[in-house]
């Protein structure tokens, strides 16, 4: 029997990844909302058990991949792989246009911008104080706290190694855990309460599905305005990342 059932999750090894990583989601909703009667949104909660598993999975396989080491998982490599995640920034571009941008006004523009500079100012100032040096290491991990889209993109681009691209993720998920987490928490001290500050603030967050989910968490009404300005921001992150802002760090380094 168990030799069916593994030989039957082998062959359809993406259909399974699938069903888990549902499975997974809609467990991480039912903690979210009888635990935290939605506070920390479901979002938050998958990512960490999708960490959290990940690890477990290395340690018991010895493995580089995670959980997509274990045999019956293996179709998680390939969901979680390049493929499905240029295909889910392009999903959620879809149907976003340029004159719903300017809904926002010259303060969403500014913030996008903004933004992304900001944030890999941040993530290469930490690289730097954790002794890097090199401008493809710098740039890849202040491309990360840009977003976890940014920071893989970036690195691929300019030929990071897979270490540094993992940094960057890291950086990038550790991020958007903490917009989701905070943004409820903060939500009415900085006026975020109607559309046009829900756009300025996913122009300057810009990581979708932090933004996304802190929202959802806050007033659900808010969270398209803020999902649209960040979806843009991963546009003109993903832009700027391997060229001027790489450009800029490597003429300093």
């Amino acid at each position: 029997m168990m030799e069916i059932i593994t030989t039957t999750f082998g062959r359809n090894g993406l259909v399974v990844a699938f069903a888990v990583v549902g499975l997974t989601v809609w467990f991480s909703y039912l903690l979210s909302n009888k635990l935290t009667r939605g506070r920390i949104h479901g979002s938050a909660i998958a990512i960490a058990l999708g960490l959290v598993a990940a690890y477990f999975g290395g340690l018991a396989t010895g493995g580089n991949t995670g959980v997509a080491d274990i045999g019956i998982l293996a179709g998680v490599g390939i969901m979680g792989g390049g493929m499905f995640r240029d295909f889910a920034i392009v999903a959620t571009a879809f149907g976003v246009h340029l004159s719903e941008l300017k809904k926002a006004g010259l303060a969403g523009v500014i913030s996008i911008f903004a933004g992304v500079i900001v944030s890999f100012l941040v993530g290469g100032i930490v690289a730097v104080l954790f002794g890097y040096t090199d401008p493809v290491a710098i740039t890849t991990i202040g491309a990360g706290a840009v977003t976890y889209i940014v920071g893989p993109v970036t690195g691929a681009a300019i030929g990071a190694s897979s270490d540094l691209i993992a940094l960057s993720v890291a950086a990038g998920l550790i991020k958007s855990i903490l917009v989701m987490i905070g943004t409820p928490m903060v939500a009415s001290t900085i006026g975020l309460n109607n559309p046009q500050s829900a756009m300025v603030f996913g122009g300057l967050m810009g990581t979708t599905s932090g933004v996304a989910g802190g929202l959802a968490a806050t007033d659900p009404k808010l969270v398209p305005y803020g999902a649209m300005t960040a979806t843009f921001y991963t546009g003109v992150g993903c832009l700027l990342g391997p060229s001027v802002l790489f450009l800029t760090v490597n003429a300093i380094f």
